[in-house]
């Protein structure tokens, strides 16, 4: 896999530059600057990207803006984006032109190499990585209309939500795919949301209930 580094940190960015070279992947560009990322991304064309959100010079959402602008000019193009806290209207604006193929992680879980890596697969296979905290963080700020739901439920909203599949849901709450589909259903129809089977649209879908 092909792939461009956003990063101001040098250490962090020498570290994922490492860890990526040595799981067998390619580094073609990194980046230390928001001016930099959108010419190297557009100049290489990875297979993936991972994007640090705040970057120089003015380390507001420089990252977050050049995988926006990225995504545009080339549609479909994957984009890990990496934060060091939980920002909601980050994550939202990021997942706005679809969740395709994106991810947002924080900081913390690159020092988890497995999930790590696992997010970014993910990603570069047109999948959705949310972190944990960020869609924790959304379903706590819909308590009330979540209240509905059974601690089952919600732990599979959570699992969905991070953009995990069926197997994979089963596999982490020990159930069959079989109940896991059931209390996909039972959620869908509890929030008042149309059951869809595509994956990528019922992550938005309950994205875009939780920021609601």
């Amino acid at each position: 896999m092909r792939i461009v580094i956003a990063e101001d940190n040098v250490l962090l960015r020498e570290g994922l530059v490492l860890l990526l070279n040595s799981e067998g992947h390619e580094v073609v560009a990194v980046a230390g600057t928001g001016p930099e990322v959108l010419p190297a991304l557009l100049e290489h064309r990875p297979d993936a990207a991972v994007l640090d959100v705040r970057l120089p010079p003015g380390f507001r959402d420089e990252g977050l803006r050049a995988a926006i602008q990225a995504r545009k000019a080339l549609p479909g193009l994957p984009v890990l984006v990496l934060s060091q806290y939980v920002e909601e209207t980050y994550a939202a604006e990021l997942l706005a032109g679809g969740a395709e193929g994106v991810g947002y992680l924080l900081k913390d879980r690159v020092s988890r190499v497995d999930e790590f890596l696992d997010a970014l697969g993910r990603v570069a296979g047109g999948g959705t990585a949310l972190d944990p905290e960020v869609v924790s963080q959304l379903m706590t700020s819909r308590r009330d209309p979540l209240r509905e739901l059974t601690p089952r439920e919600r732990e599979v909203l959570g699992l969905m939500a991070q953009g995990l599949d069926n197997t994979t849901i089963s596999t982490t709450l020990v159930i069959t795919e079989r109940s896991v589909s059931k209390h996909i259903g039972a959620v869908f129809a509890k929030l008042g949301l149309p059951p869809t089977d595509s994956g990528h649209r019922r992550v938005l879908a309950v994205l875009a209930y939780l920021n609601s």
